[in-house]
């Protein structure tokens, strides 16, 4: 990352910028669980603080640190350089697979979404094999599942294959 702009085109985000919008989003949700723990009642009640207690005290020092990072950010951050806009494409080739895995799991279940989530990048980022990529990405899951179904018996997202199957 370079602190000062190249002379192609736009170099990318500022840091300020970056700074006070992550400040904000993080002060929203800071909010939203202040709100939910109010719905859900901060006080005490005849066995001690009610469910919400503790959550809005946690979304208390969220909001107030998420104040403290914007003045900061605005105030104080000097304006160099977050990142270069081609930095940022090598980052989205993380991001965007990912959320799709995060939104997968609860329709396909763990397993199958994680198995195509490693053959994926085995294959784009890695460039592997399709021997090697089909070894790992099929055992990992295997692998996930005798470790917490089986000997920890903690059950994880199950989805259509695993019922199929009758796991």
């Amino acid at each position: 990352m370079s602190n000062t702009p190249q002379a192609s085109g736009t170099p990318g985000p500022r840091q300020r910028t970056v700074e006070a919008c992550v400040a904000l989003f993080v002060l929203a949700l800071g909010t939203i669980t202040i709100i939910g723990s109010l719905q859900a009642g901060i006080g005490w009640g005849e066995e001690g603080p009610k469910s919400g207690f503790f959550p809005f005290w946690v979304g208390l020092i969220v909001v107030l640190a998420s104040v403290v990072n914007f003045v900061r950010a605005v105030a104080i951050s000097p304006r160099r350089l977050f990142a270069e806009w081609s930095q940022l494409a090598e980052v989205r080739k993380i991001v965007v697979p990912m959320a799709i895995y995060v939104s997968a799991v609860p329709w396909l279940g763990i397993y199958l979404s994680s198995a195509l989530l490693i053959a994926g990048f085995m294959r784009w980022l890695g460039r592997y094999g399709w021997p090697l990529t089909l070894c790992i990405s099929l055992s990992l899951p295997v692998l996930t599942y005798v470790t917490f179904e089986r000997w920890f018996l903690v059950p994880l997202p199950k989805g259509p294959i695993e019922d199929w199957l009758g796991l």
